[in-house]
């Protein structure tokens, strides 16, 4: 296998050292230090991780909520800028509420 076929966090064999891949063209050794792995090289798989979950990438959110934190945050905004700022930040807000719909 190459590199790019390990996902980060991935072990493999590569010069007879064990390393966890930390980057596209990165690993760390197991004894310590970083090096950089040829895309030539190959590499013998010791374990794959599981994909990491990223539960907040699949949570549902409250519109109530969404609505509430935006209203929060346009309140703050709108005293914070000048008033000719106003109807620009007024526009934006409409074009935020009907992605929302």
């Amino acid at each position: 296998m190459k590199l790019q076929d390990f996902p980060v966090g991935a072990r493999f064999e590569y010069a007879g050292r064990i390393f966890v891949k930390t980057g596209p063209l990165t690993a760390s050794s197991e004894q310590g230090g970083q090096c950089m792995i040829p895309r030539y090289a190959t590499l013998k798989a010791l374990d794959l991780p599981a994909p990491e979950s990223r539960p907040g990438h699949r949570r549902k959110l409250d519109e109530a909520n969404v609505r509430a934190a935006f209203n929060e945050f346009y309140q703050t905004a709108s005293q914070l800028l000048d008033n000719p700022a106003h109807p620009e930040l007024e526009r934006a807000r409409q074009a935020f509420l009907a992605k929302l719909k």
